[in-house]
C-alpha cells in the first residue's frame, strides 16, 4: 500500500491552520483601537478670563468665550476656538491689545497662533492687521508671512511678512507693497 503525501501535508496544514485561528481569542475590536486614540479635551472652560501676574503686577488679562485645554496629549495645547482679547502690559504700564477669531497655544513651546482676523493694537495709535500672527510669549515677539495692514501715526502701509515686538518699538517688515502717509 502507497500513501500520497500531498493529501497528507495538506490536511496537516488545513488542521494547524485551523487550530490557530480558533485557538486566539477575537481581540479585533482591541486591535482597532491601537491606532485609534481618543481626541477630546482634559478641561474646558466657558466665558474664561484669566490674569497673569509676576510679582505683584499684572502682565496680561486673556478673555474668552471658550477654551478647550488638550493637556494630556503626546504635543500639548490649549485652543480658543471662539477667539480671544488679550491685555499685555509693559514694565511701565502701557498696553498692547491683540484679538483674533480663534487662537492655540502650544505649551512646549510657548508659541501663540492667533487666526481669523487678527488685529493687535496699543496706545500710542500704531495697529497691526492680518489673518495670522504668531506671538513668541518667551521673547514677547510677533510674526507672521501673510499680508497686513500697519498702521501708525506717520500713516499707513500695506506689505507680506512682519515681525516685530509688543510694544512696536521694533518693527521689522519683509515686503512693503505701499504706503500712505498721513501728511499728503
Amino acid at each position: 500500500m502507497i500513501l500520497k503525501k500531498q493529501p497528507l501535508i495538506n490536511f496537516f496544514f488545513f488542521t494547524f491552520l485551523m487550530v490557530g485561528l480558533f485557538s486566539c481569542e477575537s481581540n479585533f475590536k482591541e486591535v482597532q483601537k491601537i491606532n485609534f486614540s481618543e481626541f477630546v479635551p482634559s478641561g474646558e472652560a466657558d466665558d474664561f478670563n484669566l490674569k497673569y501676574t509676576d510679582s505683584g503686577r499684572i502682565q496680561s488679562i486673556l478673555m474668552s468665550p471658550k477654551m478647550l485645554d488638550y493637556a494630556t496629549v503626546e504635543f500639548p495645547f490649549t485652543e480658543f476656538p471662539k477667539g480671544i482679547k488679550v491685555t499685555l502690559f509693559d514694565k511701565n504700564g502701557k498696553k498692547t491689545f491683540v484679538s483674533s477669531d480663534y487662537a492655540v497655544t502650544y505649551k512646549n513651546t510657548n508659541i501663540i497662533d492667533l487666526q481669523g482676523t487678527v488685529l493687535i493694537a496699543n496706545e500710542t495709535g500704531q495697529s497691526l492687521e492680518t489673518t495670522q500672527l504668531y506671538f513668541d510669549q518667551k521673547n514677547e515677539w510677533f510674526y507672521t508671512e501673510k499680508k497686513f495692514k500697519f498702521t501708525d501715526p506717520k500713516g499707513v502701509s500695506f506689505g507680506e511678512g512682519i515681525d516685530f515686538s509688543k510694544d512696536f518699538k521694533i518693527v521689522n517688515s519683509q515686503k512693503i507693497a505701499g504706503e500712505i502717509n498721513q501728511s499728503e
